[in-house]
């Protein structure tokens, strides 16, 4: 009797001591996946910031194919401060000659990350028309009126023509700032390639948009 009430206590002991192992794993697993997390964007502000310093680099090394647009929104004749602008780099030019007004509606695709990080080498994919890689030949397309988006996207496309396709860099001062949205997280700079495939303005009817050769592509 005494035997088996001592196996009974060692089989106690044991259930006790494998219930806490399989805690514990629990707990480190759930740490370990919190921290990946947190890694993933820590520091995320002054990531974005340093970032998005470095473009001024790549317009002073490539200016025929590099531009710096001050927001639409702020004083032209002055000197702003690094925020007040996004940078736009030249992919292909197309063949139109004008640009929306901040009143028309527009045609565009595009795809929209964030700045690279350690699991999305490439910038995480957070929103677009796009399936698979960029290709203005096959994309999808959507229409927005062009005052209801972001003052970087407003910013860039007043300069863009039909069959532009640009690949912006949007501070987050000018675009979601210090709010996070989605899987966007606050302060984050927003990368955008984009297409302006037409536009057209306030009171008129798109032309319907049936082969990319409408537009030059």
């Amino acid at each position: 009797m005494i035997v088996y009430i001592r196996q009974l206590r060692q089989h106690g002991q044991l259930f006790l001591w494998g219930c806490l192992c399989c805690i514990c794993c629990l707990f480190t697993s759930s740490c370990s996946e919190s921290d990946d997390k947190v890694d993933e964007y820590a520091n995320w502000k002054a990531r974005n910031e340093a970032f998005f310093a470095t473009l001024e680099d790549s317009l002073k090394n490539a200016p025929d194919q590099w531009m710096k647009i001050k927001s639409y929104s702020l004083d032209q004749t002055t000197e702003g401060k690094a925020s007040d602008y996004i940078y736009a780099k030249l992919i292909s030019e197309g063949e139109g000659t004008d640009s929306p007004m901040y009143t028309d509606s527009v045609r565009v695709s595009y795809q929209g990350r964030l700045i690279p990080t350690a699991s999305k080498p490439q910038g995480l994919v957070f929103d677009g028309t796009v399936y698979g890689n960029y290709d203005i030949r096959t994309n999808a397309t959507t229409k927005f009126l062009l005052s209801s988006l972001v003052t970087g996207w407003i910013t860039a496309l007043q300069h863009m023509h039909r069959g532009d396709y640009w690949r912006i860099y949007v501070p987050s001062d000018l675009g979601y700032g210090s709010s996070a949205t989605s899987s966007i997280p606050a302060y984050s700079v927003l990368i955008f390639d984009l297409t302006l495939v037409d536009f057209s303005p306030v009171g008129e009817t798109m032309n319907p948009f049936s082969s990319r050769k409408d537009v030059g592509f």
